[in-house]
């Protein structure tokens, strides 16, 4: 069984056991039950379903495991002969959640 969620901005294609990184969510804590409502489509042994926009009556859950970062990110702006040179870092923070079930 195959599903494709919306979080917020992002979509991620998930199958039951898949750990997946969502944009930090500071409500959720390790260990959390969380609940995606949001499914956008459902795929069962070659029998696909397609929301417009979403499923009605499909959730996926999913325990919460953590927070965690993504790798550095190093932005440089330099504009030649004029001495400008910028160096900035940019880390983003992602929640972990494995995906648990696949509710229809």
């Amino acid at each position: 069984m195959y599903a494709v969620i919306s979080d917020r901005s992002r979509q991620n294609g998930v199958r039951v056991g898949d750990v997946v990184e969502c944009d930090l969510n500071t409500t959720w804590n390790a260990g959390d039950v969380v609940k995606f409502d949001d499914v956008l489509l459902l795929s069962n042994e070659g029998d696909i379903q397609v929301g417009t926009p979403h499923l009605a009556g499909v959730s996926v859950s999913a325990e919460v495991l953590g927070d965690s970062k993504g790798k550095k990110e190093i932005i440089f702006r330099f504009k030649r002969r004029k001495n400008v040179r910028v160096k900035k870092g940019h880390r983003q923070k992602y929640t972990r959640v494995r995906i648990t079930s696949i509710d229809v």
